[in-house]
C-alpha cells in the first residue's frame, strides 16, 4: 500500500454517511454485525456523535472513506471506564493492504498514550484469519469462544472474544518534578 495516497484522520461527524456507506458494503458488512441493505439513515445518529472519550478514525482514498476504525467505551458503569471495545472496517478494494495495521498502531498509541486505557476488547468471526493475524500481532489474546455466536448469511457461525492489556500501564511519577 502507498501511504502518500491515503490520508488516515480522526473522523468527523460530516464523515458519517461515508462511513456508514463502507460498513454496508459488499466484502466488509459480512465480518461486522452489520445488515445487507441497511439504510444508511439507520446508522447516522450514533456515527455523528462526539465524545472526547472515544477515538474513531477514518482512511480516504481519493476522496472516499475506504476504512473506519474505532475505539468506543463498552459501558457505562465507572467501574469499566479503563475499557475500550474495538472494531476495525476496511473496504474490499482495500484489504490485505496494510491499511488495518496502520490504523492498529494508530489506535494503540492513542489507548495506551493518552487514553487512560488499561484493556481493550473484541469479538472476530473464529474464521477470519486475516483479522486474527492482525489482533495477535498487536498484542491481543484470544479469550474464548462463543459458539453461534451470529448468524451470517444463512448460517450460525461461532467468534472468538480477544482482549489487549495496556503493555506499560502508566505509572505515578514520584519524582517530585524539576528543581
Amino acid at each position: 500500500m502507498t501511504d502518500n495516497a491515503i490520508v488516515v484522520r480522526s473522523a468527523e461527524p460530516a464523515d458519517s454517511e461515508g462511513i456508514s456507506e463502507l460498513l454496508g458494503s459488499r466484502g466488509v458488512f459480512e465480518q461486522l454485525l452489520q445488515m445487507p441493505d441497511a439504510p444508511v439513515a439507520s446508522r447516522l445518529e450514533s456515527l455523528r456523535a462526539t465524545d472526547q472519550q472515544i477515538c474513531r478514525l477514518v482512511a480516504i482514498d481519493d476522496g472516499r472513506i475506504v476504512a473506519h476504525a474505532g475505539l468506543h467505551k463498552t459501558q457505562t458503569s465507572p467501574r469499566r471506564q479503563h475499557v475500550r471495545g474495538l472494531g476495525i472496517a476496511v473496504a474490499a478494494s482495500h484489504q490485505g493492504q496494510g491499511l488495518g495495521r496502520i490504523l492498529m498502531k494508530r489506535l494503540l498509541a492513542w489507548a495506551d498514550d493518552w487514553g487512560a486505557v488499561l484493556r481493550i476488547e473484541l469479538w472476530v468471526y473464529a474464521d477470519n484469519q486475516r483479522a486474527i493475524s492482525l489482533y495477535t500481532h498487536s498484542g491481543f489474546v484470544e479469550e474464548g469462544r462463543h459458539q453461534a455466536y451470529a448468524l451470517r448469511d444463512g448460517q450460525f457461525v461461532d467468534a472468538v472474544s480477544m482482549a489487549r492489556l495496556h503493555p506499560r500501564p502508566p505509572r505515578l511519577d514520584h519524582s517530585g518534578g524539576a528543581d
